[in-house]
């Protein structure tokens, strides 16, 4: 096990000891974890797979950035595929810089904001699969001046207070534990 799978599995511990909620998400993703086989760190597990996703906030924590999906014609947060690299949190940074094209963005902490495991519709030679989605804040600098990337349709900075009043109950979980930090 990487050095970096052991500093996961202990965040994911301290996301279940802060969210005794979702202690049954947060055993499917430890299970992940410590299944032996194809890594699950690739796209080539595909049964499913790790990505890793930013909860992107303006620097007055008032709005966060979402992106129309491209594929999956949905407004969500940022993200994508860990493609290899066990770091999550880098993972949820880097996506954040590349699909937003903003400059100075940080990662507010490297504790686990949520984890979310969603199916993954069948697409071309892709079939169906899920994504073990780790989420962690990321916060804006002054520039707010977004780029859309491919991966987009779009991109809007939307209030916290509306997404929590979305009829997606993942980014309603967000935008809620969110507004109660």
């Amino acid at each position: 096990m990487h050095g970096e799978d052991l500093l996961l599995r202990q965040a994911f511990v301290d996301y279940s000891q802060r969210h005794r909620e979702h202690e049954q998400v947060t055993q499917a993703f430890l299970t992940l974890l410590d299944e032996g086989g194809v890594d699950p760190f690739t796209r080539e597990r595909l049964a499913g797979h790790f990505t890793g996703s930013a909860w992107l906030v303006s620097a007055d924590g008032k709005r966060a950035l979402l992106t129309h999906h491209r594929k999956l014609q949905r407004w969500l947060q940022l993200g994508g595929h860990a493609d290899g690299d066990h770091d999550l949190a880098a993972v949820a940074l880097r996506e954040a810089e590349e699909e937003s094209g903003l400059p100075g963005l940080t990662l507010a902490s490297a504790d686990i904001f949520d984890l979310d495991r969603h199916w993954i519709p069948e697409r071309k030679d892709v079939p169906g699969h899920w994504h073990y989605d780790v989420r962690y804040v990321v916060v804006a600098g002054g520039n707010e001046a977004f780029v859309v990337s491919e991966e987009s349709l779009e991109l809007a900075w939307r209030p916290v207070d509306e997404i929590a009043k979305d009829q997606d109950e993942s980014m309603r979980r967000m935008a809620n534990r969110w507004l109660q930090r």
